[in-house]
């Protein structure tokens, strides 16, 4: 069977392509890449999904098999914990055992580099290329069982103003979605702040309550109605279910999105003085760069996945001219300067509670504030259709391409990173097939919630013309 690798590295469905074997398959040409590049030591880790602790330890089995040392991490781990374990123990990689936020019926395996982030992606096409590729013989290396968490969430309180949320007395609200940071977030309050903390969906369970754990509006009715009778600048932070996505829902129940924290978390970091460049994806709100042209700060678009910002950030790394400040992208995966080369979901919902301490503003009333100093009114949706049979991607491109108008907007831009956006004044339309399951997404930014849904609608009937 030929395993097909996306954005992170390999997904499948579980016991159809993902099963135990190939997960030794893909874990033999990972501790080969790691070895031919000098490494001698990798991570292991897995979240709360079906068989994440048997997918683990194959994998871990069989990269200790291939001559490196592994450190296996016990118990349901979210993502940036590895990472920051790699980053922190010095090593050559990390496996994280994780489909994000898929199905529960899916399962992956993602690689992350010796910098504690995403794997580039000349790593992760090297490792797709040594599948089943001959192995030379090596000495067993060495298998230790381990938990980072206590290590991780002191390092995130040294990074995060905990003083300040204290000072604030802002209670602190985080919905699991029964991930892998299920109890790590209320770890935190418990061990670093003195203010009150309400746990949403904060058991594991690898079902995630019957919703796929993504933090977007359609999978959060559940804290959406929990926030109802809240009241305040309080917030709920939501992590997905590996915990590297963030979103967020605001006292009385409304939904702020990726978009919207984004931004937030750029004009709170820039008014702090910090500087750099801002790294967003192609499908991210136009109101991120009017933002940075605020604040002074280069922009730079990429293809859709944090392996791409991964890689601007190991370039501003290594060219401090070059360094980054933040980077997102619009599925809620953000990384900011001075910590990680990672999403992270739990740092970056601490860090959004930061900016309500030091503002003394909610969430919604400091993007009022952005929307006012860009002059840009944002609002977005998005849609996934769930294809049931094959898509013709060349002619749906094709198609796209060639559309010069969205409703009444005349195109002024095609941009062709991954998938095709479509540029208007005042927002965008853009259709790309994921690269993890059988889905076409569907974003659209307008200048008002009705041409938000129409335009999608209008995007929505092209499309189908391409599902044979």
């Amino acid at each position: 069977m030929k395993l097909t690798f996306g954005t992170d590295g390999w997904r499948g469905v579980i016991a159809d392509e993902f099963t135990v074997a190939n997960t030794r398959r893909v874990a033999q040409a990972h501790a080969q890449a790691l070895r031919d590049s000098g490494g001698t030591a990798a991570a292991v880790a897995h979240d709360t999904r079906f068989l994440g602790d048997r997918f683990a330890r194959a994998a871990a089995e069989t990269l200790q098999g291939a001559g490196l040392d592994v450190t296996l991490l016990g118990g349901a781990t979210p993502t940036p914990a590895l990472s920051y374990a790699v980053k922190s123990g010095g090593l050559a990689g990390g496996v994280m055992i994780t489909a994000s936020h898929n199905p529960p019926i899916y399962q992956g395996y993602k690689l992350k580099g010796p910098y504690g982030g995403s794997a580039t992606p000349d790593l992760v096409a090297e490792v797709e290329r040594r599948i089943d590729a001959p192995a030379p013989p090596a000495a067993a290396g060495t298998l230790t069982e381990a938990s980072i968490q206590d290590a991780y969430l002191q390092a995130v309180s040294e990074h995060i103003d905990v003083a300040a949320i204290d000072r604030a007395g802002v209670p602190l609200y985080h919905d699991a979605m029964h991930g892998a940071a299920s109890g790590w977030m209320e770890a935190f309050a418990a061990r670093y702040l003195h203010v009150p903390f309400h746990g949403l969906r904060n058991t594991p369970s690898p079902l995630f309550g019957g919703v796929n754990p993504e933090p977007i509006e359609s999978n959060l009715a559940f804290t959406m109605d929990a926030m109802r009778e809240v009241s305040g600048p309080a917030f709920a932070v939501v992590t997905d279910g590996d915990a590297d996505r963030v979103g967020a829902v605001l006292a009385g129940g409304r939904y702020f999105n990726s978009h919207q924290i984004f931004a937030v978390l750029l004009h709170h970091l820039a008014r702090q003085g910090k500087r750099g460049r801002v790294i967003r994806t192609v499908s991210t709100s136009g109101i991120i760069q009017r933002l940075a042209d605020h604040h002074g700060l280069d922009v730079i678009q990429t293809p859709v996945g944090f392996k791409y910002i991964t890689e601007a950030v190991l370039e501003g790394q290594a060219d401090p001219a070059k360094a980054v400040l933040i980077g997102g992208e619009e599925s809620g995966g953000i990384g900011v300067q001075g910590w990680l080369p990672e999403r992270d979901g739990i740092f970056n919902g601490l860090l959004l509670l930061e900016t309500v301490a030091a503002s003394g503003k909610g969430l919604d009333e400091q993007f009022a504030e952005i929307e006012a100093l860009t002059g840009m009114q944002h609002h977005y949706d998005r849609v996934d259709l769930h294809l049931s049979g094959d898509l013709d991607r060349e002619g749906l491109k094709r198609a796209t391409m060639d559309t010069k108008t969205l409703l009444h907007h005349p195109v002024t831009e095609v941009v062709t990173l991954d998938g095709v956006k479509l540029v208007f004044n005042g927002g965008f339309g853009m259709v790309r097939a994921s690269g993890t399951e059988p889905v076409v997404r569907l974003y659209v930014e307008a200048p008002t919630p009705d041409e938000v849904q129409a335009t999608l609608r209008q995007l929505e009937e092209l499309a189908r013309r391409f599902v044979r």
